[in-house]
């Protein structure tokens, strides 16, 4: 006679028991026995990968222009250095009277400004600074400076170029000519071809202009 149970059914002797389950636990898993997740991967610099919808703190570190009061500048920029935020200052070599002499001193290149690199979002030591008046800012938020315009900067003052500071004008601006026989005259610039910049002097009222060409260098945003 066969002992093979019927199609479907599991023998009494194969059925486990609540019992035989509390005697034993190993039969069931355990919570605190499951292994910790394997942590998250890291980014090719070794860095682990931000979160989904965390901002990288790369992305928040940025350079700033930082407003400083008359002859502040280096002062500012040492402050910011020992509170260990990178800042650049850029200069240029002049020759200054000393009395009976000429010493060769270094002037800012920017006169009022000094750049650092930092979290906008911590930026009340910057601003703590003495010297310091405010953060170049735009609609309200400190305005970010492209990293690529300061290196250029940085390569030009190391290199053994002569460089000099000038407004940045462009056409259709007016301006005021700050040298000259034309001192003092305020017109719009129609064009600037190096060594020359051709303005126009208007008479608005009566919608009547007369244009002149004077030296590029001789005029500065009005």
């Amino acid at each position: 006679m066969s002992t093979q149970p019927p199609s479907g059914r599991i023998p009494s002797s194969s059925r486990v028991s609540n019992s035989d389950r509390v005697a034993n636990p190993e039969r069931t898993p355990n919570p605190e026995r499951i292994p910790n997740p394997e942590p998250r991967p890291s980014t090719v610099s070794g860095r682990p990968e931000p979160r989904e919808g965390q901002i990288p703190t790369d992305l928040q570190v940025q350079w700033f222009a930082i407003w400083t009061r008359s002859r502040h500048e280096q002062v500012v920029r040492d402050q910011l250095e020992r509170k260990h935020v990178d800042a650049f200052l850029p200069t240029i070599t002049r020759w200054s009277r000393w009395k009976d002499r000429k010493k060769k001193v270094d002037w800012p290149l920017f006169p009022g400004y000094c750049f650092a690199r930092f979290d906008p979002a911590d930026s009340l030591p910057i601003l703590k600074c003495t010297g310091v008046v405010n953060i170049v800012s735009f609609e309200g938020k400190p305005a970010a400076i492209p990293e690529y315009e300061l290196d250029s900067i940085r390569l030009l003052i190391s290199s053994e170029l002569q460089y000099d500071p000038c407004p940045m004008i462009h056409e259709g601006m007016m301006v005021e000519v700050v040298a000259g026989p034309l001192r003092g005259v305020i017109g719009r610039l129609m064009r600037k071809d190096s060594p020359r910049a051709r303005l126009v002097l208007s008479v608005d009222l009566i919608g009547q202009a007369v244009s002149v060409e004077v030296d590029a260098g001789d005029v500065k945003p009005y």
